[in-house]
């Protein structure tokens, strides 16, 4: 993107940018951040920018080493991650 934005300007962006973020930011890729995306709004998060806000905080809790620039969670780590959190800040 080439500048730094703040939180709640990130949240606004269209998704391919916001993505891009993510993907930049925390390592994350496509397929990982739509599970993400889709878990949260499956659990009632269906306003999209409360939603990302909700992805943001939970990929800055998230403690997961990454390999060669991409975050990894292993088998059955993401579902794990998101319901500790869920459990934790819901």
């Amino acid at each position: 993107m080439g500048f730094t934005l703040d939180a709640e300007k990130v949240i606004h962006l269209p998704d391919l940018n916001f993505v891009q973020f993510c993907q930049k930011t925390y390592g994350l890729n496509r397929g990982v951040y739509n599970t993400v995306d889709s878990w949260f709004y499956q659990k009632g998060a269906t306003d999209i920018a409360d939603r990302r806000k909700r992805i943001i905080h939970f990929l800055d809790c998230v403690h997961h080493p990454v390999e060669n620039g991409r975050l990894k969670f292993g088998h059955g780590g993401l579902a794990s991650c998101l319901t500790l959190y869920w459990e934790n800040y819901a």
